[in-house]
């Protein structure tokens, strides 16, 4: 006889699927920083999955997995301790060598870390590599010109910038060439093939105007938002963008996770787009997801109840200049990409915080995915699937 995990089986039978055993995995007083973003990845090449921790105005925190999910603080053996206003990781083998590296986006000191890898997980500064400067608050890595070398993208305020890798993990800066030239405060970018002809083309979020900017096939974009965005009349400050098909019609659509936190005014409801099939877009948030009140400073496509669509995950910070405790809030997708909030049924109480980041990541090797959630200035939070 063969018992098959349900988690929305389980959640129908009220018992929560998700268990936080913050206290018990994580090194939790080290995490009681300005979390702003987190990133797993083997960085140590044992076969499991650390941790990369952005930290703002202090040291970044790395977290060394012992294969069971239960994280030790490694930062100061392994990752050179500095102060910078960091906000965002990626990750990727950038120099070649076989091995992950580690860049860091910075926004006020406009200084973007980069560590390379010993093979081992040891890293050193190469700083020196990135010569550019940007009040950076994303990053996101893709082969742009398909050499098979990883790219940067970066969102700044001002202008983003689109670097391309040397081949020996430097990068030219070919922003204005690739991108156009527009400068706005974006908060994130997210890449996907929104129009349908096999090229990944960019959405970015921004405090404003959002924007949507097309791939021609060879890495050189072009801004197409007024025709396929539906902009709303009152004011946005988009804080994140994901993208996936939430009716399984074979297209990506749109969440963009709204905030009021630095545009006066703006309205904080977050916003579902239905893509036709060829990247333009509908706004149904008002049918399809429920009215919040939330600061939705993250909110990610995941299935989490393995039904096979996707259900949204915001992480929120509600309290005045980021303060007070906020749930995560779960909309589970009903099929059609209609969204209805099961908060309570799959997270366990004690999931409160001030959210900034989301990772749905199989941290313990038992084939189900764990969350791990960023608290900016309070406890980050792992729940491990039962």
């Amino acid at each position: 006889m063969i018992f098959l995990l349900c988690l929305s089986c389980i959640a129908q039978q009220n018992e929560i699927p998700f268990k936080d055993v913050s206290k018990t995995h994580l090194p939790i007083e080290d995490l009681a920083g300005l979390t702003m973003d987190a990133s797993f990845a083997d960085l140590d090449d044992d076969g499991d999955l650390d941790l990369m921790i952005a930290n703002e105005h202090k040291p970044n925190i790395l977290l060394i997995n012992d294969g069971n999910g239960k994280f030790t603080n490694e930062s100061q053996q392994r990752i050179p301790q500095v102060d910078h206003d960091s906000e965002e990781v990626a990750i990727a083998d950038f120099d070649g060598d076989g091995d992950l590296d580690i860049i860091v986006v910075s926004e006020d000191d406009k200084t973007n870390e980069y560590y390379q890898n010993d093979g081992k997980g040891y890293f050193t500064d190469a700083g020196d590599k990135l010569s550019f400067l940007g009040t950076s608050n994303c990053v996101a890595v893709f082969d742009f010109n398909a050499d098979q070398m990883p790219d940067l993208i970066i969102g700044n305020n001002g202008q983003n910038y689109l670097m391309i890798n040397d081949g020996s993990g430097g990068f030219n800066d070919e922003s204005f060439a690739r991108l156009g030239k527009f400068e706005d405060v974006t908060q994130d970018i997210a890449l996907g093939d929104i129009d349908g002809d096999g090229f990944k083309d960019l959405v970015i979020g921004n405090e404003g105007k959002n924007r949507i900017l097309i791939n021609d096939g060879k890495g050189f974009f072009k801004d197409n938002s007024d025709k396929m965005i539906p902009y709303r009349e009152t004011l946005e400050e988009t804080r994140e963008v994901d993208l996936g098909d939430i009716d399984g019609d074979g297209d990506l659509d749109i969440v963009f996770g709204n905030v009021n936190a630095f545009v006066k005014e703006a309205v904080m409801q977050n916003r579902l787009l239905k893509n036709n099939g060829k990247g333009f877009f509908k706004d149904i948030t008002e049918k399809n997801l429920p009215i919040d009140n939330d600061r939705s400073f993250s909110a990610d496509f995941i299935d989490i109840d393995g039904d096979k669509d996707l259900d949204i995950i915001t992480a929120n910070v509600n309290g005045e200049r980021f303060q007070g405790m906020t749930p995560f809030r779960v909309y589970v997708n009903k099929g059609k990409g209609k969204f209805l909030d099961k908060t309570t049924v799959y997270f366990p109480s004690s999931v409160l915080g001030r959210g900034f980041d989301i990772d749905f990541i199989d941290v313990n090797n038992d084939g189900k995915n764990d969350f791990f959630f960023s608290n900016r200035g309070v406890k980050d939070i792992l729940l491990i699937a039962k």
